[in-house]
């Protein structure tokens, strides 16, 4: 379908991609892997038609239509958020607005014998088979299936865009995309802002999606559970991979393992070579074999072995401080907003050295709730720390808290105390911050390394209560990890929101949902959780479906009722028409009987004998006729 032919990519002489070639074909479901800076936001932008290639050329078929989702994109203002979705639907909507003009002319006009209000029947009998080719009647039921899939409820759909934070208006944008059913779909980090069950839904809808994909994504369980190849970046250079991105890590360690022995097999040779050549270099008798070696050696091509950043954040929490064995108690506590209810009478207890994960949609109270517990929001009922509890919160946009002005050293070293003071240098290493990177000030660091910095800060004290809320916001997925088992080694208490299923599998063991304005417990891991919502959405879905088809059933009699007012006002064109054809051919059957009567006359036939107009008439008269006859066919068919 798309074919990338020998692309190069150059910024100021340096190259990120060399000479690299492949293939996206229809269904396709690719994960771009490599690692930060390879080159694989520059890939979607190039596919995308955004970014040119330096050299080389990528092959888009004329009539593909590409949907690309970046990161960051500039938002429209001024629409509902239905009005906004719906504009994906350009083609649908002109033929509605039409169709609306035609519908108003039909119902002031009463030429109905008249050729224009023909053409304006035709052309609305054209638009109605053109819209129900397109689905258009489905459009709205589309519209409602992708919103609520992606979140948002059907009191949302008349509020302006300029209402919804940054990540729901991406969910707008998303939404767009896949109701545009383009050819590909090109996707950098789709699951930034969605929560576990809009990005459970966003694959149930890959599974149907009809065209190629091509993604970026930390989320290990969605790309594993989405894509089927994996094109990895690195050293300028693409590796296809026919499988999804857990099968590729794998293989990929294969890949280094054997490029490792065939350049130690290689060096082994080399020093050979050289042990020999100069050796025999000084004998005139041996001269030209070591100058066969030297030419052997030059032509020899070097294997490489390709250089995999396997830097990841090294560390492990601080001995947390003793604490009583209760950590957390919530009686009837509830948060509500002047008249907007987020939750309330939420009861339960938290002891020490549990890991809870709190899950549910967005806007549906989790970060209320870490606010709540942290004291740094008002509430309704109690929210009680227990005995000796010492509490560290890392906040969904903690990276933003951070002293812009400070250098990277600097924000470490003030608000480390005693003995960690000697071991800023080697905390900041452990999270990535080597060399010059820790006189960078904190105003210039990307997202990912401002977020590394403030979890850098939160072991600066030996807390034994956590409260995480999204801590793996632009984290890659090997850090990932690495935090993952630093937590699960982590002897304190952990409560902690998060949207990423594959961080929080093996750490929580009980969860609190949160779910319209109840908050309620499950005494399992995230992944018997979902199974569970898996469940009910199925049951949610066939409920809705029935309700869905009750409501289609009415719209189906109104469309009928429409149709058969247009089909009225048609026929009674065609019957008028058809009386006019009808009179016309008596008419002209009448004089061609009556020129038949001369013609049978012999003295009348001998007088006319040289009359060319008498004949040049009735032969007119006759082609008329035929005329006539046909049209009449023709009327009568369509009747």
């Amino acid at each position: 379908m798309i074919s990338v032919n020998a692309v190069t990519v150059s910024f100021g002489g340096t190259s990120l991609f060399d000479n690299i070639s492949f293939l996206i074909n229809q269904k396709d479901r690719i994960g771009l892997a490599g690692k930060n800076g390879a080159g694989k936001s520059t890939m979607l932008k190039l596919l995308a038609g955004q970014q040119s290639p330096t050299k080389g050329d990528i092959a888009i078929p004329k009539h593909c239509k590409i949907g690309y989702l970046p990161q960051d994109m500039i938002h429209q203002h001024g629409r509902t958020v239905l009005e906004e979705t719906a504009s994906a639907f350009e083609e649908i909507q002109k033929m509605e607005q039409r169709l609306e003009q035609i519908n108003h002319e039909l119902e002031t006009r009463t030429d109905y014998e008249s050729d224009a209000y023909m053409k304006l029947i035709e052309e609305q009998t054209e638009i109605y088979s053109r819209l129900d080719v397109i689905g258009a009647s489905n459009k709205n039921e589309e519209i409602e299936k992708v919103l609520k899939g992606l979140g948002f409820e059907r009191k949302d759909f008349n509020r302006q865009t300029a209402e919804f934070s940054g990540g729901w208006r991406m969910r707008i944008e998303l939404a767009k995309l896949l109701l545009q059913q383009p050819d590909i779909l090109l996707l950098d980090e789709p699951t930034n802002h969605l929560d576990i069950e809009a990005i459970f839904w966003l694959e149930e809808f890959m599974e149907t999606f009809s065209g190629a994909v091509m993604l970026i994504s930390h989320d290990k369980t969605f790309l594993d559970t989405v894509t089927t190849r994996t094109i990895e970046i690195v050293n300028q250079k693409t590796y296809d991979y026919k499988t999804n991105y857990s099968n590729y890590l794998k293989l990929r360690a294969e890949r280094i393992e054997q490029q490792e022995n065939a350049a130690k097999n290689q060096q082994r040779i080399i020093n050979q070579y050289e042990t020999l050549i100069d050796k025999n270099r000084a004998k005139a008798s041996k001269a030209a074999f070591a100058q066969s070696l030297i030419k052997k050696l030059d032509k020899m091509e070097i294997v490489e072995v390709d250089d995999v950043d396997n830097t990841s954040i090294q560390f492990h929490f601080p001995p947390p401080a003793h604490s009583g064995k209760i950590v957390i108690t919530a009686e009837g506590a509830g948060k509500a907003f002047g008249e907007k209810r987020i939750f309330k009478d939420a009861n339960f207890i938290i002891t020490k050295g549990e890991k809870i994960g709190l899950v549910g949609r967005n806007g549906e109270g989790k970060s209320t709730m870490m606010k709540m517990i942290a004291k740094k929001m008002d509430h309704e009922g109690v929210l009680q720390l227990g005995h000796s509890v010492l509490m560290g919160y890392f906040e969904q946009d903690q990276e933003e808290k951070l002293d812009t002005k400070k250098t990277v050293f600097e924000t470490i070293d003030e608000a480390a105390v005693g003995e960690v003071r000697k071991q800023v240098r080697g905390l900041l290493g452990s999270f990535l911050f080597r060399g010059d990177d820790i006189d960078k000030k904190v105003q210039v660091l990307s997202g990912g390394e401002r977020g590394r910095l403030a979890l850098c800060k939160l072991l600066l004290e030996p807390y034994n209560l956590l409260l995480l809320d999204e801590p793996t916001n632009h984290l890659d997925i090997r850090s990932k990890d690495i935090l993952k088992r630093a937590l699960i080694d982590y002897e304190g208490t952990v409560v902690m929101v998060s949207h990423d299923r594959d961080f929080m599998a093996g750490i929580c063991d009980r969860l609190f949902e949160f779910r319209e304005g109840v908050v309620k417990e499950h005494l399992c891991g995230i992944e018997e959780f979902m199974q569970l919502r898996k469940v009910e959405r199925l049951n949610e879905l066939d409920l809705e479906k029935k309700e869905k088809q009750e409501a289609k059933q009415v719209v189906q009699t109104k469309t009928s009722n429409e149709v058969d007012k247009t089909k009225e006002a048609e026929q009674k064109q065609l019957k008028s028409q058809l009386k006019k054809v009808e009179e016309k051919i008596t008419e002209l059957e009448l004089q061609i009987k009556t020129q038949d009567g001369l013609l049978n006359d012999a003295e009348q036939a001998q007088k006319l004998a040289n009359d060319k107009t008498f004949f040049e008439k009735y032969n007119t008269l006759k082609s008329e006729l035929e005329k006539q006859m046909i049209l009449w066919e023709e009327i009568t068919e369509k009747l």
